[in-house]
């Protein structure tokens, strides 16, 4: 059964939302963002697999972000390794 127009457009708008939403706008975050190669999110999982990495979430106070965010800039592995290092530090203090 043939579709009608309506569906076959429609199926292309989908087709090309979906297409944008895959695309990697390499300024989009600016010159810095374009220095790192990109990685697409299943490949980044399976790097972060193998190097025994979970994802954490938790909500904290926008003071703390803000200053998380200032350190982090400063830090060579970001903000990833600067919370792991605080972690670390702060349980073995035993805190």
């Amino acid at each position: 059964m043939a579709m009608k127009k309506f569906d076959l457009e429609k199926n292309k708008a989908l087709k090309l939302g979906n297409q944008m939403k895959q695309s990697v706008a390499a300024d989009r975050f600016g010159k810095a963002s374009s220095q790192h190669v990109q990685l697409d999110r299943r490949e980044q999982r399976k790097l972060d697999q193998a190097k025994g990495l979970v994802p954490f979430a938790c909500k904290l106070p926008e003071t703390l972000v803000d200053q998380l965010k200032e350190r982090a800039a400063a830090h060579p592995e970001g903000m990833n390794g600067l919370i792991a290092e605080l972690l670390v530090n702060g349980l073995a203090a035993g805190v």
